[in-house]
């Protein structure tokens, strides 16, 4: 018979049931929140179903209702990442901005301006699902409003106010920010939406990239250049 002493010492045999969880791995909402996005990009809100996203990620649809009580939560969950996403990634840009439009010169202003056409560019060439599930989302304007005021109405007036903060210390000519701000969203939402409906090869691609992010600067310093005078080209 053995002792207790041996039986400590010996190797316990694994008990059934659930093989251990992946801590490296994305946790349950994380992972639905993912690939919902993914779904929401390409279909649009009424092409998904809540099975369909359980389906995609591997668990039950009950596990889907446990985190997300509904599709139309789920989707709102889906905008709130983005938007995190693109505030963390934009804010110090639109900060520069900003304090380029209280204190700077113009020539300042408008190289936070450059600045800040660079950080969004690139933000949406990195993550295009962004650009999709906006284009869904504007696909029926009057629906899902609160989106827009929550997830995208908020960074662009902080922008406009900037500009307008900017023309009222005379460093530049702005008399409709908004029009303005929401002309170079849309812009680089198309190209991207672009670059993906040509499916080119990488050298097209990266032409593409080239002569867009030219063509911003280029708008941003012809917008505001100093009386008579033509504002910068980036290439």
């Amino acid at each position: 018979m053995k002792t207790s002493e041996e039986d400590a010492g010996a190797p316990r045999a694994r008990r059934r049931g659930r093989p251990p969880r992946d801590l490296s791995a994305p946790a349950t909402p994380e992972r639905i929140l993912l690939k919902a996005t993914e779904l929401f990009a390409v279909r649009g809100f009424d092409g998904v179903s809540m099975r369909d996203i359980a389906g995609q990620v591997g668990i039950d649809v009950s596990s889907v209702h446990h985190h997300f009580p509904s599709k139309a939560e789920l989707c709102e969950a889906c905008f709130a990442r983005v938007f995190a996403l693109e505030r963390a990634t934009l804010e110090p840009s639109v900060r520069a901005v900003a304090e380029a439009a209280r204190s700077a010169s113009p020539s300042d202003l408008v190289g936070a301006m450059h600045g800040l056409v660079d950080t969004f560019v690139d933000f949406l060439d990195e993550h295009p699902h962004t650009t999709f599930l906006w284009l869904r989302r504007w696909l029926d304007p009057t629906r899902h409003a609160p989106l827009d005021e929550a997830y995208a109405l908020p960074i662009y007036h902080e922008i406009e106010q900037a500009l307008l903060d900017a023309a009222a210390r005379g460093l530049i000519s702005e008399p409709t920010p908004h029009v303005t701000v929401r002309s170079l969203v849309w812009a680089t939402h198309g190209h991207v939406a672009a670059l993906t409906a040509a499916g080119a090869g990488a050298v097209a691609v990266a032409r593409e990239k080239r002569e867009f992010r030219a063509y911003a600067h280029r708008l941003i310093g012809l917008l505001y250049a100093p009386p008579g005078a033509r504002g910068p080209s980036r290439q």
